[in-house]
């Protein structure tokens, strides 16, 4: 880096070490940092101890130590330079480990959201569901609501993030669980008719749902095996139970 003997100004050590002239001027005055010697007209001369010195005093600031502190470790008897190269190497290490392991955080952070917010892919749509049954499924959607309204179902749910579509989709299996724990009451029921709000209001991310198609939906619970059996898993008879909520929901709540 530089010959033996020879002497830097303060502007040309401070290109060399990549600080500024105002910060070595600082180093001289406190005594952290001081020139070899001075030209006759005052100008300030460094040579290799002083850049061996700066050198320490740069990887002790980069570990955050007070300059005064510097300048006491630098200061003390017996100072040995190697020793405190190799502290700083480890030092340095351990830090490096540490923006690592933070730089792997991040990226899996980064990761996490973006995966979360990518619109979902037909197979995430229809998780769970038979290649059959992905086929099927959305044919008798479309003979039962019309083509319109499937379309504008899939078009909604393909804007949702996959952490929203696994909200919708915990939110319509406890909705479930709610309305099987209260099958043993009659429709109408006040905490049966919450339930079935908290159901119309669930069925409304994916489709507007007026009185006459939720009816039709509920209607669909009742006469579709799929739609019976899956029920069936929740609680015996709850399709026809749903169905019988939602109907008297339709007519005094809903209405035409």
């Amino acid at each position: 880096m530089e010959q033996n003997g020879k002497a830097y100004t303060v502007n040309q050590l401070a290109r060399l070490a990549r600080v500024s002239v105002r910060t070595l001027h600082h180093y001289d005055q406190i005594g952290l940092l001081e020139p070899s010697e001075r030209t006759a007209s005052g100008y300030r001369l460094y040579r290799k101890p002083e850049l061996l010195r700066l050198q320490q005093i740069l990887f002790y600031k980069e570990l955050d130590i007070p300059l005064m502190t510097i300048k006491e470790i630098l200061g003390r008897p017996g100072f040995d330079q190697v020793e405190a190269l190799l502290e700083h190497r480890r030092n340095l290490q351990q830090r490096a480990s540490r923006i690592e392991k933070l730089l792997q955080t991040i990226d899996k952070t980064i990761t996490k959201i973006t995966e979360e917010k990518m619109e979902l892919t037909d197979a995430e749509l229809y998780d769970g569901f038979t290649e059959e049954q992905r086929e099927r499924y959305p044919r008798q959607a479309k003979e039962r609501y019309g083509t319109e309204m499937v379309e504008e179902t899939e078009k909604r749910l393909r804007k949702l993030s996959k952490a929203e579509w696994q909200s919708i989709k915990e939110e319509g299996d406890q909705v479930t669980r709610d309305l099987a724990a209260l099958a043993d009451r009659p429709p109408q029921d006040a905490q049966v008719q919450a339930a079935i709000a908290r159901h119309h209001a669930w069925i409304e991310h994916f489709f507007d749902a007026p009185a006459d198609v939720y009816r039709r939906l509920g209607q669909g619970y009742a006469e579709d095996p799929d739609f019976r059996s899956t029920y069936d898993k929740y609680r015996t008879g709850l399709a026809d139970f749903i169905r019988a909520a939602i109907d008297y929901y339709c007519y005094n709540t809903l209405r035409d």
